[in-house]
C-alpha cells in the first residue's frame, strides 16, 4: 500500500519572516516553529527555555480544593489510605508516585492494583471489598474511576471516600466521588487537557506541597522520572505542561533515575541518553508486561524500589514476563493476520474486529496495533475470560474509535478510553452483532483518505538548506512526541550515488540535488521495494528526517528515509 504524503499548511510569509527576525533563525526554522503555534518570541522563549514555574496552578483544576483538604484530613486522622491505579504503565507510574511521594509523611497506607483476567480494567468491587476490609477509609483512584459510579456509590455505603484521578473522557453523570480531577470534565476550566493520569496524580501532588509549604524540589520533583515515562508510553500529547515536565523528566531520567527505572534501562540496554522513543519501545513494554503476563504489583514494587538490589531483582522478574509477553504477541498476531487473509469478507471490510476465546487478553492491544500497521484500518481484537469477552481497539489517524463503540454501547458491558485507543468488554451472544454493528458505523463515517497510510512532512526542503546550525535548532524542539512529532521534511527532484544493500533489506546511499554535495541517506527495510527508483539514474522524491550520526567520533549529518516516489 504506498503512503500518502501529506505536506502540512505553510503559515502566512509575514508571520515566518516576523519570526525568523526576532529570534535570528533560518526561514525554514521560522517555518517549522510557526506550524507548531510558536509565532512571536515570547512563545520561543517559553519553548525553548521550558520551565517548571511554567505549570498552571494546580487549584484551577476543578475539585482540587476538595481533594486536597480531604487528603489533609485523612493524613491528619490517621486514616487508612490506599493508592488504586490501572495495571497499565500510566496506571503503574501514578501508584508509585502518589504512594511514594505519601509514603514520606504517612505511613497507614496501601496500594492496589486490579487483577487484568480475574477483575479487569478499572475499579473492581473486588477492590472495594478488600479496601473495606482492612479498614481503608480513602482510596485514591488514578488512571480509571471516571466511570465508575455505581462502584463509587457502593464503597460510599461501606463508608470508603473516593478521590478520582482520571483523564479518560467522563460520562454526562459523574461518580459521587467526594473530588474528581479530570481536565476532561465539562465544568473544568483548566487551560491544559491532555495531562496523562500520572499527571494528574502529579499536580495533585502539587497542589498538596503549596497548601503545605513543602519544597517542590525536594519532595515532588524528583518523582518527574515516573511522570515522563506515563507520558511517553501513554502517547499523550507533548505539548503545554507535559513537554515542561517531559523536558525535565527526561532530565531526572538520564541523569539521577529511580533504582527500577535505572535497572529497567540497563536490561533494555541502552547506553546513550533516552528519549521518548526510548521509553515508547524499550521500557514501557516493559512496565506493561507485569500486568500482561503476571500482576502489575510487580511494576508497582520495582518503582517504589529504594535499593538497586532490590530494583534488579524486580527487574529481572519483569524482564521474564516481556520475554514471555513477545512471544504470545508473535503468535496470536499470527493468526489474527491468517483469520484476515482467509476471510474475503474480512479482507474488504472498512474495520477489523476479530475473537478468539484463547487468545492471551495481555496481549491484544498490541495485536489490534499490528492488525492496524497490516490493513491499516480501526481493529478490535476480542478474546475471552471468565465467561466475559474483553477486547482492545486502535484506530488510524483521523477515525474516532471511541465514539464508533460508543454507539455500540447497549451490546456492551463496560467500554471507555480515548479518540484512538479504547477497551470495551461484552457478553459472547453479543459478539457477532457488535461486529456487524462496528462495521456498519466505521463504514458510514470513515473517508477513503483515512484508510491510506499517511505520513505527515512539515516542509520541503532544499538539500543546501541541511547543516548542523540547522539541525540544533532541531533538537532543541524535543522532547518529540504526539502534537510536537520530529520533523519530516521533502526533497525533490533528487539524485543516488553509491547506493548498496545492507543485510539483505536496508538502503544506504548518497544523495544529493544539482549544485549541492553528497549527503548519506538510509532507508531501514527498503531495498525491495524502492531499489529500481534510485538506480535506474532517473530523479525521485524523498521524504525524511534529519539525524546525526557518529562514526568513531566523527560526526556527520544524515537522512533517515521515510518513503520514496518517482518524480
Amino acid at each position: 500500500m504506498e503512503n500518502r504524503w501529506i505536506i502540512k499548511s505553510t503559515p502566512s510569509e509575514e508571520t515566518i519572516q516576523s519570526l525568523t527576525t526576532a529570534i535570528n533563525v533560518s526561514r525554514a526554522s521560522a517555518q517549522l516553529l510557526t506550524q507548531r503555534g510558536i509565532s512571536e518570541f515570547e512563545k520561543a522563549k517559553l519553548f525553548f527555555r521550558p520551565s517548571l514555574s511554567h505549570l498552571h496552578d494546580p487549584f484551577i483544576m476543578q475539585d482540587m480544593d476538595k481533594a486536597v483538604k480531604r487528603l489533609e484530613q485523612a493524613i491528619g486522622d490517621n486514616e487508612s489510605i490506599m493508592v488504586y491505579g490501572d495495571y497499565d504503565v500510566d496506571g503503574t507510574t501514578s501508584v508509585a508516585i502518589v504512594y511514594g511521594f505519601l509514603q514520606q509523611f504517612h505511613s497507614n497506607l496501601s496500594f492496589y492494583i486490579p487483577d487484568r483476567y480475574n477483575e479487569g480494567y478499572g475499579v473492581s468491587r473486588q477492590g472495594i471489598d478488600y479496601a473495606h476490609k482492612t479498614g481503608v477509609s480513602l482510596i485514591i483512584c488514578l488512571d480509571c474511576g471516571i466511570k465508575s459510579g455505581e462502584l463509587v456509590s457502593y464503597a460510599q455505603k461501606l463508608g470508603i471516600d473516593f478521590i478520582i484521578c482520571d483523564h479518560h473522557r467522563p460520562d454526562d453523570i459523574l461518580p459521587t466521588a467526594v473530588a474528581i480531577l479530570n481536565p476532561k470534565r465539562p465544568d473544568c476550566p483548566y487551560p491544559y487537557k491532555e495531562l496523562s493520569g500520572c499527571g494528574i496524580g502529579f499536580k495533585f501532588l502539587q497542589a498538596f506541597c503549596q497548601r503545605n509549604d513543602l519544597s517542590l524540589e525536594e519532595r515532588l520533583y524528583p518523582f518527574l522520572d515516573l511522570v515522563v515515562v506515563s507520558i511517553a508510553a501513554d502517547l499523550v500529547s507533548i505539548t503545554g505542561e507535559n513537554r515542561v515536565m517531559a523536558h525535565f523528566g527526561l532530565k531526572q531520567l538520564n541523569y539521577n533515575p529511580r533504582p527500577g527505572l535505572k535497572a529497567l534501562t540497563q536490561l533494555a540496554g541502552f547506553e546513550k541518553e533516552l528519549d521518548i522513543t526510548n521509553i515508547v519501545f524499550g521500557i514501557g513494554p516493559r512496565i506493561n508486561a507485569a500486568g500482561r503476563i503476571a500482576h502489575a504489583h510487580a511494576a508497582v514494587n520495582l518503582l517504589l524500589a529504594h535499593s538497586e538490589a532490590e530494583a534488579e531483582q524486580y527487574a529481572k522478574e519483569i524482564n521474564v514476563n516481556n520475554k514471555d509477553r513477545q512471544g504470545f504477541d508473535i503468535h496470536t498476531t499470527k493468526e489474527a493476520l491468517a483469520m484476515i487473509e482467509e476471510d474475503e469478507t474480512l479482507r474488504l471490510s472498512k474495520s477489523t474486529v476479530l475473537f478468539k476465546s484463547d487468545w492471551h487478553k495481555g496481549v491484544i492491544g498490541i495485536v489490534a496495533s499490528r492488525c492496524v500497521e497490516k490493513y491499516y484500518r480501526p481493529t478490535i481484537i476480542l478474546t475471552e475470560s471468565h465467561e466475559i469477552v474483553s477486547g482492545s481497539a486502535r484506530s488510524v489517524p483521523g477515525f474516532d474509535v471511541y465514539e464508533a463503540i460508543a454507539e455500540c454501547a447497549d451490546l456492551l458491558e463496560q467500554f471507555g478510553g480515548h479518540t484512538y485507543a479504547a477497551g470495551l468488554t461484552l457478553k459472547r451472544e453479543n459478539v457477532e452483532a457488535f461486529r456487524e454493528r462496528f462495521e456498519t458505523i466505521v463504514a458510514q463515517r470513515i473517508t477513503a483518505e483515512q484508510l491510506i497510510p499517511q505520513i505527515e512532512i512539515d516542509l520541503k526542503l532544499h538539500l543546501r538548506d541541511i547543516n548542523f546550525k540547522f539541525y540544533n535548532i532541531i533538537k532543541q524542539m524535543e522532547p518529540f512526541g504526539p502534537e510536537n512529532m520530529r520533523p519530516v521534511f521533502m526533497s525533490e527532484p533528487v539524485y543516488a550515488d553509491n547506493v548498496r544493500i545492507l543485510k539483505d533489506v536496508h538502503l544506504k546511499m548518497s544523495v544529493f540535488q544539482e549544485g549541492t554535495s553528497y549527503i548519506d541517506a538510509i532507508g531501514f527495510g527498503m531495498s525491495q521495494l524502492h531499489l529500481d527508483k534510485v538506480t535506474e539514474g532517473k530523479p525521485f522524491r524523498i521524504c525524511y528526517q534529519i539525524v546525526e550520526n557518529n562514526y568513531r567520533g566523527n560526526q556527520t549529518l544524515q537522512l533517515l528515509i521515510k518513503d520514496i516516489k518517482a518524480f
